[in-house]
């Protein structure tokens, strides 16, 4: 947790350097379109003491400085239509963040932790002789770790650069540890009867991996929204204050890249569901049973699934599918937390 801490400021550092990078970037930009202005109310004010020497130059010329002033309002236009276009986009000049000190360190202690955190729960599973998710303090710990997994393979293979999101990951993961730690952690037990089987490998690993990915679709929905209210209050007002916001992705990208991960997601828990009822059958002679832990596996399941049809076809774009996802991934952490400890059924496993 300490290392993952470390690695939450250095994310954090980096975030404020980009809103300094970004306002001191629209400054220059600004204060190079400010000269370019002043340069054409200078030539505006010369304007008048010429009139009579261009005319006169037009008589002996053949109309020359017709030509001429003719050709320079489209320059003045053309440098107005620039700075128009910037301030619509609400972009900051593009500066590159790759080589950022602190992004690269945050990044390495993100490994180093995610290493530390695999050896401890590995550890954990030598130490009960089991795979090591067979309660609420197990399952918080193998499941940031597939969080962290899932984050860190993203970054190999996306093509767009999300360390960016490494704040909010690495901050839910502690969040999430430190709960766990204070309040879930229970000593190694043997395994219930109806847990002693290869289900347990299949279906819960299969979980994990799915909220690993549905968290990271939670943290790209998240910024989406802030990122579409930025993008809302550049276009409306003259000027706005610089954050890191104006050096992310714009929202569309960010709407795309939580849906991509989100079906992803949902595929997984699709089949974390029918393996749960495979399960089901196997231990206690049905499919299903109304079980509280049941239903609200089928409730996150139906959040996600109208998620992805609402937004494919009904067009619902936007905020409206960032709060969908941001939803969906509420019901998962209301799963895992308010319904193993205040509710009682066949899969009360929080060992507490």
């Amino acid at each position: 947790m300490a290392v993952y801490a470390i690695a939450f400021i250095a994310y954090s550092i980096d975030l404020a350097r980009r809103s300094a990078a970004s306002v001191r970037a629209t400054d220059v930009a600004a204060a190079a379109a400010s000269q370019a202005g002043g340069s054409t109310d200078a030539g505006s004010e010369r304007e008048p003491a010429m009139q009579g020497a261009s005319a006169s130059a037009a008589v002996s010329t053949g109309g020359s400085a017709g030509g001429v002033g003719a050709a320079a309002p489209p320059r003045a236009s053309r440098g107005a239509g620039t700075v128009r276009r910037g301030a619509t986009a609400g972009r900051a000049p593009s500066v590159d963040y790759g080589r950022s000190p602190s992004l690269r360190v945050a990044v390495a202690m993100t490994v180093i932790a995610w290493a530390l955190h695999l050896a401890a729960t590995v550890l954990r599973g030598v130490a009960a002789s089991r795979v090591p998710w067979a309660n609420m303090y197990e399952f918080a710990l193998t499941g940031t770790l597939v969080i962290t997994t899932v984050f860190l393979l993203v970054l190999l293979i996306a093509k767009t650069d999300l360390r960016f999101l490494g704040t909010f990951v690495t901050g839910l993961v502690l969040v999430l540890l430190g709960v766990a730690t204070v309040n879930f952690y229970v000593s190694v037990v043997p395994l219930p009867p109806a847990l002693q089987s290869v289900w347990l490998v299949i279906h819960v690993f299969v979980a994990t991996s799915a909220v690993g990915f549905f968290a990271l679709g939670f943290a790209l929905s998240v910024v989406q929204l802030m990122q579409s209210r930025r993008e809302a209050i550049v276009a409306t007002a003259d000027s706005v204050r610089k954050s890191f916001l104006a050096t992310l992705p714009d929202s569309i990208s960010l709407e795309n890249l939580a849906y991509r991960v989100n079906i992803i997601g949902f595929i997984l828990w699709t089949f974390t569901l029918m393996a749960g009822a495979i399960w089901a059958e196997k231990a206690w002679g049905r499919y299903w049973g109304w079980d509280t832990k049941e239903v609200w596996t089928f409730i996150i399941w139906v959040v996600y699934a109208g998620y992805i049809h609402a937004r494919a076809t009904r067009g619902w774009r936007g905020s409206r599918s960032a709060w969908l996802a941001i939803i969906g991934f509420s019901a998962v952490l209301f799963n895992f937390t308010v319904v193993n400890l205040f509710f009682k059924g066949l899969h009360a496993y929080s060992g507490l």
